[in-house]
């Protein structure tokens, strides 16, 4: 093996938090973001997400946190976390830190029960968070945006080993430079910003 492919081999690249949501959701995303750059699309669906963050997040500013089931504590939105030992970075939508716990809290803009993607997400950030405050983190939250509804996610070992094994296949996928197979549910084709170079879909 030549010394610029071992090189290749052995580079570990920096990724987002975000990263381990798009893999999860589709892994062509991540194809076309860093093996095959193109220009992608903003969609409708991603702009109204944007202005939701936003609204909430000057709402969240004006309430108590009980309805988190806490009385009293510091809320930090935007929180930017990186780390040098993962090589991994992104932005919180907000911590909660109270006396006793730190709480990441992700927003998200959809129904029903958050997806793998979102829970395995937030895990990553509740990583980040404990290494950037030195602490230990057990739970983190999502909140969804449409029905007020927040769910607890728990962080436990296994899903930190997870986060962990998506991140090396994310970095294998990079280096092999192969396009996945096209995701089984089509119906998440629908509103990607990727679809118009996903020939084989249709």
């Amino acid at each position: 093996m030549n010394l610029l492919a071992l090189e290749k081999r052995e580079t570990v690249f920096p990724l987002r938090v975000s990263d381990i949501k798009q893999y999860l959701y589709c892994q062509r995303v991540i194809y076309f973001t860093y093996v095959l750059p193109v220009e992608k699309k903003s969609t409708f669906k991603m702009e109204y997400g944007k202005e939701e963050h936003i609204n909430l997040e000057a709402l969240e500013k004006r309430r108590k946190l009980s309805r988190y089931g806490i009385k009293e504590g510091e809320r930090i939105f935007q929180l930017f976390l990186n780390s040098k030992r993962l090589q991994l970075s992104g932005k919180l939508d907000m911590l909660i830190r109270t006396r006793f716990e730190n709480i990441p809290v992700e927003f998200k803009n959809t129904t029903g029960k958050p997806a793998l993607s979102h829970k395995y997400q937030l895990v990553a950030y509740a990583m980040l968070v404990e290494e950037k405050l030195k602490c230990s983190i057990k739970r983190g939250l999502i909140y969804l945006i449409p029905d007020t509804f927040i769910c607890e996610v728990p962080v436990t070992q296994n899903t930190r080993l997870f986060v962990k094994k998506i991140l090396e296949k994310i970095r294998r996928m990079i280096r092999k430079e192969e396009m996945p197979l096209p995701n089984p549910f089509r119906v998440r084709c629908r509103d990607c910003e990727f679809k118009n170079f996903c020939a084989d879909i249709y």
